[in-house]
């Protein structure tokens, strides 16, 4: 008896170890120190994506563009220093990341009813969320109490933003080492339901891949040419079913080989995600709650809490 009961002992101290781990963010971080955060946020961004809906998509890749490279907090946001080239001049980033002003118009609206509080980091993760609800897509808690960093890395962008030129392997463990699941993955991808690319992303694949709906292909052709001396900034909707509503049409695009990157038309090709594209084409439920979870457990990638790092009063800028 009194070795299971050390065992049980053990067993709970490891369980409370690994949730003071994976707990450090909590969804009532603000609840006291700034109530009114939340709905400073939500006001903003409501405004900005009514007056552009792309801005949505915008918003939602700021944030992956954020987890993604050393953690959720909001590196993204830093303008290059003398001391470091951040970001934003990155391959994945240069001529494409939008949204930059949306957030520093909510990061001044927040400031001026909680002084350095609330961190850009937070910021982020509670506009994609509400992006996504106002273009009609689904609501979660938001987990807070990030601090954001105080450098940036052009190189760890460049190494760590998954390209548009990924196979299925590439993108799975580009995902695995984020500690993101398969199941994750194709979830997360489905944020291409929303928004759009540049010609440059999807040249290659409509002129000289085979898994791809002619008449598609055809209708792209005209607005992005064959050759790369002819621009590269003309744009196509990734999801060319319903362009600005969050559902799940994309993966119903797939289906039908209208995936516009080929690292979207991978997730539907023979390979091993061909079921969850299925299940979430035919199933916008499941799609819903397979996209919260898989936002949420990005949210917490590598975070900075407590001492780490700091509340930045302006999110272009480390504090003087």
């Amino acid at each position: 008896m009194a070795s299971a009961s050390c065992l049980m002992l053990l067993v709970a101290v490891a369980m409370a170890m690994a949730s003071a781990a994976s707990g450090q963010l909590s969804s009532t971080f603000y609840d006291t120190s700034c109530p009114k955060a939340l709905d400073t946020i939500k006001t903003a961004v409501t405004a900005a994506v009514s007056s552009e809906a792309r801005m949505g998509a915008s918003l939602l890749r700021l944030h992956f563009h954020d987890c993604f490279v050393d953690g959720c907090d909001a590196s993204v946001l830093l303008a290059d220093t003398g001391s470091f080239v951040g970001e934003q001049t990155a391959a994945p980033n240069a001529g494409s990341i939008r949204g930059l002003n949306v957030i520093d118009n909510i990061k001044t609206q927040v400031e001026a009813v909680c002084k350095q509080t609330v961190s850009c980091a937070d910021i982020l993760a509670v506009a994609a969320r509400d992006s996504v609800v106002t273009l009609g897509g689904p609501s979660w808690t938001v987990l807070l109490g990030r601090r954001d960093s105080t450098t940036a890395s052009k190189t760890n962008a460049e190494n760590d933003l998954p390209p548009p030129t990924f196979d299925l392997k590439n993108l799975t463990d580009n995902f695995a080492n984020k500690q993101l699941s398969v199941t994750d993955m194709v979830a997360l991808s489905g944020g291409h339901t929303i928004g759009q690319s540049q010609c440059l992303n999807f040249r290659d694949r409509i002129y000289n891949e085979t898994n791809i709906d002619a008449a598609f292909a055809a209708s792209l052709k005209s607005n992005c040419p064959r050759s790369t001396s002819s621009g590269n900034t003309s744009l196509a909707p990734l999801d060319v079913a319903t362009p600005t509503a969050f559902d799940n049409k994309y993966f119903v695009n797939l289906q039908a080989n209208k995936g516009l990157l080929h690292s979207d038309q991978v997730l539907f090709n023979g390979g091993g995600t061909d079921n969850t594209v299925r299940n979430f084409a035919s199933n916008p439920a499941a799609f819903s709650a397979a996209f919260v979870t898989a936002m949420v457990n990005m949210g917490n990638i590598a975070p900075k809490t407590g001492s780490q790092g700091q509340i930045r009063l302006s999110c272009s800028k480390v504090n003087s």
